[in-house]
């Protein structure tokens, strides 16, 4: 699968000398193009970039804003989905049937999961205008 090929290519750019734990992803947007990223670690981690973050920032500059797909990988090939976090900023530009495809190494079957079903009732522009009604 060409999207998994992308984010294991990108583990080769991943900044990771705190954790040794290198991810790397690929988000493929609703007319095909796929933006990879990889994680960047800061020594005050707080300004740390996640593999997904940076892959969408460089489709959301290129004027992006409809998403179809992503996978994330990492060096231990262990199912790594995103962090609450990043399912959050997913949650901004796709729907609850975006897809999250995981990698969980060679012969074995990908994870596949929803975004919805990774970040059920999630914060969204409804809900905050819902809540601003409310008071």
């Amino acid at each position: 699968m060409e999207l998994l090929e992308r984010a294991r290519d990108a583990l080769a750019n991943a900044h990771a000398p705190y954790s040794s734990y290198e991810v790397g992803a690929a988000i493929e947007t609703a007319d095909g193009s796929i933006y990879t990223g990889c994680n960047l670690e800061i020594a005050n981690y707080s300004n740390s970039l996640h593999a997904e973050e940076v892959a969408i920032g460089a489709a959301l500059s290129d004027g992006h804003r409809e998403f179809s797909r992503i996978a994330v990988t990492s060096r231990a090939r262990d199912g790594l989905t995103p962090c609450g976090m990043c399912r959050q900023t997913l949650a901004e530009f796709c729907d609850e049937e975006f897809e999250i495809i995981c990698d969980t190494g060679e012969g074995s079957p990908l994870k596949r999961y929803t975004l919805g079903e990774l970040l059920p009732d999630t914060i969204s522009e409804s809900t905050l205008s819902a809540a601003e009604t409310d008071h």
